[in-house]
């Protein structure tokens, strides 16, 4: 049977019914009907639900059931991967033949799925829901979503139950596949050759909290946001510093080694990680390291499993650095005539040292679009690119930092800062920036998407990169806009696009393609924060090289030998 007939099984559920389901869904609620029936709409994603009610019951699966939704949702994947074994010479550099994947049958994954219900005792651990399959799946924040959805969807509740998931799966090679917050930007949850998703949204919780140390142990579906309101209740005076969108959880987080707009003063996620509990492909549980927040002890395996996106295995708990809450805050923003001059005078507060505590640019665009969005009503904000600065420490040091970004601004055409007076303004002020992805996505008509993505580069070539992607963008027709972390050279693209038509859709791949390759001229990465996930694989090789990539499929292999830890992303087995 072809790869081509299962394309053609598949296709009604890939991407563009998915895209549109997602376009038509209410945005209110997330519904429960019938047997379990759920469904997810952007607006539970976006205020970080990803837990099924506890009324909820599984939906009954026969072995009929089963086989119906596989054949709609994982076909394509399976299809392709268990035809047959073949033999790519050279395909890893480190292994002179490596076989292509071979995956469950059908019979097998039912047989699976029973023995994973039936050694865990949970009613519903697994779901086979088509909508749930879907939403675990697709992702409408990604560009890059390919054919093909898991079979099933476990919820486990505890590092127990996620390696007796991982042994039974490993056992009958089924793919596992991590999900966190559900956003994926890079396509990160996807599943091109179907399997379980297995989703942490009841492992939420706060396990242990070393005040003195200023240290805790969290499981990964537990939001920073979350974590940070927790630590307030408490009275801690301590706080998470790492803060990307507001729907990232813990275990995502450390999958993509995220960061955010507090990355210029705190770092990124791999900065914060003291130790992991980690399951992997085989159910063997695995600790990193212990508890203090130095050690020389054998490989850092934090740096190993913080940014692998699940492909080495499933992260069910993390020891967290924690750090003190400033003692003042101050929000500011201010106003420049060109992108050039706003990234030249980012580019000059960190070339002099100043430590502030977050910088964020936004284009022209992005202002208009936060405007039209209306999610910073009644705030009207001037449609010029603008820098928005934190600033932090003691009250003497944040005024002096001040002062300083002051005069860099004004040498390079900045016009007056703006102060908020109050936390209420500090919250305004700074909602701008929060609220830049989801008011492009607001503005989406039928059969629009927004291809977001990111790239990062030295401080000295931020502001070239900015201002020739600007006009190679302007230069294209395209409505899309420039927005970023550039305190450590990390800006982002978000394009506004017709996935209908054909023509647009080219402009907006050379237009990210040529980003990438820009940056990586300039000696910088294809990603800055979103890892590779499904859509950048190609650019991972042309970054690191076949050689560099040969030692990352050597270490996958040797803790994956059957590649069923979210295979398919960062690198291909064959390529």
């Amino acid at each position: 049977m072809s790869a081509n007939y299962f394309a053609r099984a598949v296709r009604p559920f890939g991407r563009s019914t998915a895209a549109s389901a997602a376009a038509s869904a209410s945005p209110s609620t997330a519904t429960i009907s019938g047997r379990g029936r759920f469904s997810t709409t952007s607006a539970f994603r976006r205020n970080g639900a990803g837990k099924i009610p506890a009324a909820r019951t599984a939906s009954t699966w026969t072995g009929p059931g089963v086989l119906a939704v596989a054949a709609v949702a994982g076909l394509l994947g399976w299809g392709v991967a268990s035809i047959g074994v073949k033999e790519f010479p050279g395909a890893m550099r480190l292994d002179s033949k490596i076989a292509m994947p071979k995956y469950a049958s059908m019979r097998d994954m039912e047989v699976a799925l029973k023995e994973i219900r039936q050694e865990l005792g949970e009613e519903d651990i697994i779901s086979t829901d088509p909508e749930d399959l879907h939403a675990h799946g697709y992702s409408e924040w990604s560009s890059s979503n390919p054919d093909g959805l898991p079979v099933a969807v476990a919820y486990p509740r505890s590092t127990a139950q996620v390696s007796a998931i991982a042994r039974i799966s490993n056992k009958y090679r089924i793919p596992i596949i991590p999900y966190s917050g559900g956003s994926s930007l890079e396509g990160n949850f996807s599943a091109p050759f179907g399997g379980i998703s297995v989703d942490f949204a009841y492992m939420d919780k706060i396990i242990q909290f070393n005040k003195d140390d200023m240290d805790i142990v969290v499981q990964p579906s537990l939001g920073w946001q979350d974590l940070n309101e927790q630590l307030s209740k408490m009275g801690s005076g301590l706080f998470f510093p790492i803060d990307p969108g507001p729907s990232a959880k813990i275990g995502g987080m450390i999958g993509t080694n995220c960061s955010g707009t507090n990355a210029v003063k705190y770092g990124t996620m791999k900065d914060w990680v003291i130790n992991l509990t980690v399951v992997l492909a085989d159910g063997t549980v695995i600790k990193t390291r212990r508890r203090p927040r130095k050690s020389s002890a054998g490989y850092n395996l934090n740096g190993l499993f913080v940014g692998s996106e699940g492909t080495l295995g499933l992260v069910t708990e993390a020891t967290l650095k924690l750090t003190v809450i400033p003692e003042d805050l101050s929000v500011a923003v201010v106003t420049f005539p060109t992108i050039r001059d706003a990234a030249s005078a980012a580019a000059e507060v960190m070339q002099n040292g100043i430590p502030v505590a977050a910088m964020e640019i936004m284009d022209e665009v992005q202002m208009k679009v936060v405007n039209m969005g209306g999610a910073t009503a009644p705030r009207v904000w001037k449609e010029t690119p603008t820098l928005f600065f934190k600033f932090s420490g003691t009250k003497a040091g944040v005024k002096e930092n001040i002062a300083q970004v002051q005069r860099i601004a004004k040498s390079n055409k900045g016009g007056t800062f703006e102060f908020a007076k109050d936390a209420r303004e500090q919250k305004l002020l700074w909602s701008a920036r929060k609220e830049s992805l989801w008011s492009m996505l607001a503005l989406r008509k039928e059969g629009e998407e927004v291809w977001s993505t990111d790239v990062a580069v030295p401080f000295s070539r931020l502001a070239d990169i900015i201002e020739v992607s600007k006009k190679e963008m302007d230069d294209l027709g395209l409505f899309a806009s420039i927005l970023g972390h550039v305190g450590d050279g990390n800006f982002h693209e978000s394009i506004m696009y017709n996935r209908r038509n054909k023509e647009e859709r080219e402009k907006v791949e050379t237009c990210v393609k040529n980003m990438v390759k820009r940056a990586l001229e300039m000696e910088g990465t294809c990603t800055g924060e979103h890892s590779i996930g499904w859509g950048k694989k190609e650019s991972l090789l042309w970054e690191v090289g076949p050689d560099t990539l040969g030692v990352m499929k050597a270490i996958k292999q040797s803790l994956d030998p059957k590649w069923i830890m979210n295979p398919g992303k960062i690198f291909d087995r064959t390529a």
